[in-house]
């Protein structure tokens, strides 16, 4: 899960399902927060557990809906979709790594990229401060 422009968190699940993954939204998104998804139907009880959501549909070759014909394409998933490209390709020069080690990679991945998004809004607020 991301928020544009913000944090993100990655999970390792031992299987995909409605089950597993409600806690984890519920202890990661605030309520009443929209969440933006593919269509995969395991994000069909969102509005249940008291989400917003809206869906991009990959299989009809949607990948991004301007809704109020701004111009500008609210409801996609890019934000994430770049970020498994990015862990994608800092992975793959680290060749078979055991399913016993991925975790620490993915939690080093995830905290390198949430720290340097503190790191960038700290440095704009402690210039802010200096400049003004």
């Amino acid at each position: 899960m991301i928020q544009r422009g913000g944090q993100v968190v990655i999970r390792m699940l031992e299987n995909v399902r409605q089950v597993m993954i409600q806690p984890l939204i519920q202890a990661t998104i605030a309520p009443g927060t929209l969440v933006l998804t593919d269509e995969y139907d395991i994000y069909g009880r969102l509005p249940e557990w008291g989400y917003n959501h809206k869906t991009v549909c990959h299989s009809a070759r949607e990948y991004a809906r301007d809704e109020d014909g701004d111009g500008f394409h609210e409801v996609h998933v890019n934000t994430i979709e770049g970020f498994w490209s990015l862990l994608r390709s800092w992975l793959r020069p680290h060749r078979g790594i055991s399913q016993e080690s991925l975790p620490l990679y993915l939690g080093f991945f995830e905290f390198v990229h949430n720290a340097k998004n503190r790191g960038k809004r700290l440095l704009e607020s402690l210039l802010g401060l200096l400049l003004s």
